[in-house]
């Protein structure tokens, strides 16, 4: 068994095809045909993977993204048939790991979800270091918490394992690139702006105290400097 997938599309000549190559490949298989569908699925299913369409009835995708949340062990791939790099990025603010424009070679979703599976279960392995701590602000990988004097920070997925990976590797810079490759695992057409948005986000959600925690090396990328600690 390659793993469980729900597959959420309004349109039943994709749902269909997807359904019966991925069935083929060993995976677990079941679908919605809306996001309110899904989601009434989700706590049965228990899915690994979801794979949505951006623009259904009822609830669209990215509703669907924010209805989840922080979901542990979920990995999400957005369809999109729009050419709209919003739409990209918004999904990707809301917790999908990756997304594939329509319309699309079935081949490619197969090794995308293969892919992020095989992210998904190297993210599972408990982390050795219990938690990091620069002053009042810690971050506990296992348990995917971040803590400013003891208030817990809701991060989106993304912005978690970008603090992770900064903070995890002090005085290291990292360009816009890397952390694509290194956090989305995906060459990602729209651009490296999104990392950009993220890094914006996080350092608000940090507040005052550690707006300067993560900082820009101009022309090169960021970094989180030991001199914090």
């Amino acid at each position: 068994m390659q793993g469980k997938v729900l597959i959420v599309d309004d349109e039943k000549s994709i749902v269909d095809p997807l359904t019966y190559a991925f069935r083929r490949e060993g995976f677990i298989v079941e679908n919605a045909f809306n996001g309110k569908e899904a989601l009434d699925k989700i706590p049965s299913f228990n899915p690994d993977i979801l794979i949505s369409d951006i623009m259904m009835p009822v609830m669209n995708g990215l509703d669907l993204c924010k209805q989840i949340g922080n979901k542990e062990g979920l990995g999400i791939i957005l369809l999109t048939a729009k050419d709209d790099i919003i739409d990209r990025v918004l999904g990707l603010e809301f917790g999908a790991d990756d997304y594939i424009t329509k319309p699309f070679d079935i081949r490619e979703l197969l090794a995308r979800t293969r892919s992020l599976l095989r992210r998904l279960k190297k993210q599972s392995t408990p982390d050795e270091k219990k938690s990091i701590s620069i002053n009042k602000l810690q971050v506990i990988p296992a348990q995917r918490k971040v803590t400013v004097d003891g208030t817990n920070i809701e991060l989106t997925p993304k912005e978690f394992d970008l603090l992770v990976l900064l903070i995890s590797n002090m005085d290291r810079i990292f360009s816009r690139d890397e952390l694509l490759d290194l956090v989305w695992g995906m060459e990602y057409i729209g651009g490296t702006r999104t990392v950009d948005i993220h890094i914006q986000r996080l350092r608000k959600k940090l507040g005052n105290s550690y707006q300067h925690l993560i900082q820009t090396v101009f022309g090169v990328g960021y970094k989180i400097s030991s001199e914090n600690k």
